[in-house]
């Protein structure tokens, strides 16, 4: 485990925006989207979990002050949210303004606390009706993200800080590379309506995961393939906000011009490193053993503390202002997330005193939320009582918060609440 009663005091610069980050499908409940249909999802995206339809979720679309007043609590000063396209048009044209009210009393409320809103506007889920018409497996569906779009950001423009257009469009287990290369012409579309009608910062999403060759840099085919698919996954995205030209291996370069620069700043999202072992015919390996943690019952995707992934991407992306907007670990040890929490941030500002203008850090997640197929993976900095939903901030989350309030982190906030390194053996 990671001596993090070693580290130093760090401060970070002045106006450094801190909060935490969540998704409508994962917390809002009866969001009647695809995710909810049995026709679409027969099981969990991730493995082994079986699947666990979100239902009331964290019942947040009744209870959205108890979650405000988490974020107030915790001194946070910015919070990621998304609006649910299947709330705002649960039927082909038709509009629900009575959502679009609905949403507008959630934005007024964070504007009341002084917190910034970080608005996402698809983040994986969608109404059925569009899901059913091949969702982004064809360009000749934009017409209805067009429509979509023009309808909704008029509305919410005056509430939003900062727009994140789509989430994590380059993950290759839920999406395809060609609806991954199509979901780059509804990014540059979304970036250019909003534009149109707000001068706020925009982006989408971008999930860094960083490919590590498992027999190490002199192994060839291990370091090739984790090229190859640090490409598909990473590369191929920064270059086609950087260039206008998607060019994705096996297909054919394509130049948008609406393409290039239709990001203002990164919205980066990390998690892991995955060992890509160039061996096998499926390269992704498990772990290594000298690192993983054995932090939650079933295996999920976030068992090793590997603080570097964070210096690693802020480096490849000197180039805009980076703001991260999703950042966290599954653990039913909390001690574990506040070792986590300490060794991210130490990573983070090594990456600003190397020159990155990072301004901005969102924990993942604000609460134990849904993690698309299940409630058992928590990443939440507070707990939710799955019958009541009654909300209470873990230490993790005060820990957190003490953080955000002081700007800074240090022993002394850090021995308020964890005295020795956690065992995940005697949890």
């Amino acid at each position: 485990m990671i001596d993090i009663f070693n580290y130093k005091t760090v401060k970070f610069p002045d106006n450094f925006l801190w909060g935490a980050s969540t998704a409508g499908q994962q917390i809002e409940g009866n969001n009647n989207s695809f995710y909810d249909s049995e026709e679409f999802l027969p099981k969990s995206a991730f493995g082994e979990l079986s699947y666990e339809y979100a239902g009331l979720a964290c019942n947040s679309y009744e209870m959205f002050e108890k979650d405000i007043e988490l974020l107030k609590k915790m001194n946070l000063k910015i919070y990621r949210m998304s609006i649910e396209w299947s709330r705002i048009e649960p039927e082909e044209g038709i509009f629900n303004e009575e959502a679009v009210k609905h949403y507008q009393r959630i934005f007024n409320l964070l504007k009341e606390n002084n917190i910034k809103l970080c608005l996402t506007l698809h983040h994986f889920s969608h109404p059925v009706w569009f899901h059913k018409k091949g969702f982004f497996n064809t360009l000749e569906n934009m017409k209805y993200w067009e429509r979509y779009l023009k309808f909704i950001v008029p509305k919410i423009k005056e509430y939003v800080d900062y727009w994140i257009i789509l989430n994590e469009l380059n993950l290759p287990y839920v999406y395809t590379v060609e609806q991954r290369v199509n979901m780059l012409h509804y990014h540059a579309r979304g970036y250019h309506i909003i534009k149109h009608y707000s001068d706020k910062p925009a982006s989408s999403a971008h999930s860094y995961s960083e490919k590590y060759p498992l027999r190490g840099k002199h192994d060839k085919i291990d370091n090739l393939m984790s090229e190859l698919y640090d490409y598909q996954e990473n590369e191929f995205f920064f270059n086609a906000i950087r260039t206008g030209e998607i060019c994705m291996p096996f297909m054919d370069g394509q130049y948008v011009s609406e393409l290039k620069d239709s990001c203002d700043y990164w919205a980066l999202n990390t998690y892991i490193r995955q060992i890509i072992d160039g061996h096998r015919k499926n390269p992704y390996a498990d772990f290594y053993n000298a690192t993983h943690l054995n932090n939650l019952d079933v295996p999920f995707y976030t068992e090793e503390i590997f603080p570097e992934i964070i210096i690693n991407m802020l480096l490849r992306c000197k180039d805009k202002p980076c703001l991260i907007t999703e950042n966290g670990i599954a653990t039913i040890d909390d001690r574990i997330r506040i070792v986590y929490i300490s060794a991210i941030l130490q990573s983070l500002k090594e990456a600003i005193d190397l020159g990155v203008n990072v301004f901005g850090y969102m924990h993942w997640s604000l609460i134990d939320n849904w993690e698309w197929g299940s409630f058992k993976p928590t990443f939440g900095l507070a707990k939710v009582d799955r019958k009541t939903f009654e909300r209470e901030i873990k230490k993790s989350g005060h820990f957190y918060g003490e953080i955000a309030k002081n700007n800074l982190f240090s022993q002394e906030i850090l021995q308020k609440y964890l005295n020795e390194i956690p065992s995940v053996i005697n949890r």
